[in-house]
């Protein structure tokens, strides 16, 4: 490493402009399979840039930043152009109303991010050995272009608690948010996760899992080869079906399926639902080195409980399967809490170049954080894990 090289920052358009190697040299280290997170990967990025999901029109426009040392990319970030909030999931609504209230526009505005993908993963992508300067250089980057340009405000979200430790130290405030989590405590089966409960809890999901699985087809779990372009039709219209009552538009195209069948359908877990050998519902996963990331759901047919089996407990299953660490199952959803996903703080940091409204920012921000504390406290009261040896034994007796 040459720690007194000079750093050359650059922007780029397009993920096209930069090889695929170079970029996940610092987004993938190592080169390992599943990738530490599969959101970053070029391949990633790339299909949403060549599908049309982010770019001209879509209020997403690609200025990706790199740090290039003695000619070398040592660090890069996925950053973009912003005329919207949509598609952030931590969202910043309210500072926009507060801003133009005051007489400012704050859009454009940066937001250094994956698009639609709320899952906590680096944003600030080193080689390994130069994390401490390139992450240095991209936040220096970021609040300078937010400054030169007298844009409103930059956004990092769903960064790593470190990340935001030293952004916060860069002079970017810190949010806390919330999601629900699934941690994986050493479970060899879904049996041993379920012997970890309370017994009325135990009871409650095995109820659930048997009306789901009795909906009268077959629930499959495809990955890799077992894909084929056929399910990601089927899937379509499940995410269709989602989005438009989410969101009004979708935000993927369906190019956006087909690029990742053709580079990624190592990285996805797609779980079905089937009657008569017709997909009616299904719930789409990516797999990380420690994590399976739940993402979409959609169904043409409503059957009770089909929902939780495939968006929580088959990805359960499988990470228990896999030996990952954590199902993360997207964004909100306090429904999570009672099938063992815990609440779990979500990390964020946010730049006003604007002194005023960044102090204004920073007060609301500390009553925030306050108030996700004590929520966070109080739905851990509500964890349907065992509290006691006396309601283990309990439960023994009734199950």
């Amino acid at each position: 490493m040459m720690d007194g090289a000079a750093l050359s920052v650059s922007l780029i358009t397009d993920l096209g402009q930069i090889d695929a190697s170079d970029w996940d040299a610092c987004a993938n280290p190592g080169g390992t399979a599943p990738p530490r997170d599969p959101f970053t990967t070029h391949r990633f990025l790339r299909a949403l840039e060549t599908s049309g999901s982010v770019g001209p029109g879509t209020g997403w426009e690609p200025r990706h930043v790199l740090v290039h040392q003695a000619g070398r990319l040592i660090a890069c970030a996925p950053h973009y152009a912003k005329s919207h909030s949509q598609g952030e999931y931590i969202f910043d609504h309210a500072f926009a109303q507060a801003y133009t209230r005051a007489g400012g526009r704050y859009y454009p505005k940066l937001q250094c991010a994956v698009p639609f993908t709320p899952a906590t993963g680096p944003r600030f992508l080193c080689r390994p050995g130069h994390e401490e300067v390139g992450t240095a250089a991209i936040l220096q980057a970021i609040a300078q272009i937010a400054r030169d340009n007298r844009l409103s405000s930059a956004h990092v979200t769903f960064c790593t608690e470190a990340e935001a430790a030293r952004g916060t130290a860069q002079g970017f405030l810190h949010r806390v948010t919330e999601q629900f989590h699934w941690e994986n405590r050493g479970y060899g089966s879904f049996a041993e996760f379920l012997a970890d409960l309370s017994s009325r809890k135990r009871k409650t999901i095995r109820k659930e899992r048997a009306t789901a699985q009795g909906f009268g087809g077959e629930i499959r779990c495809l990955t890799g080869d077992a894909l084929t372009p056929e399910h990601w039709d089927a899937f379509w219209q499940f995410y269709q079906d989602t989005g438009a009552r989410k969101w009004g538009t979708p935000y993927l195209t369906r190019g956006f399926f087909d690029l990742v069948q053709e580079s990624m359908r190592d990285d996805v877990l797609l779980v079905l639902a089937e009657r008569h050998g017709v997909p009616v519902a299904g719930a789409l996963n990516f797999i990380g080195q420690e994590t399976l990331f739940g993402r979409y759901w959609g169904c043409i047919e409503d059957h009770p409980c089909l929902h939780f089996e495939l968006c929580y407990y088959q990805a359960m299953d499988h990470a228990i399967a896999r030996g990952l660490g954590r199902v993360e199952a997207g964004a909100q959803g306090t429904h999570k809490l009672a099938r063992g996903y815990m609440p779990s703080r979500v990390h964020s940091l946010h730049l006003f170049p604007e002194p005023g409204f960044h102090d204004a920012v920073a007060r609301y921000l500390r009553d925030e954080t306050r108030a996700i504390t004590r929520e966070m406290d109080a739905l851990a009261e509500f964890a349907p894990f065992r509290k006691t040896d006396q309601e283990e034994n309990h439960g023994r007796k009734t199950d």
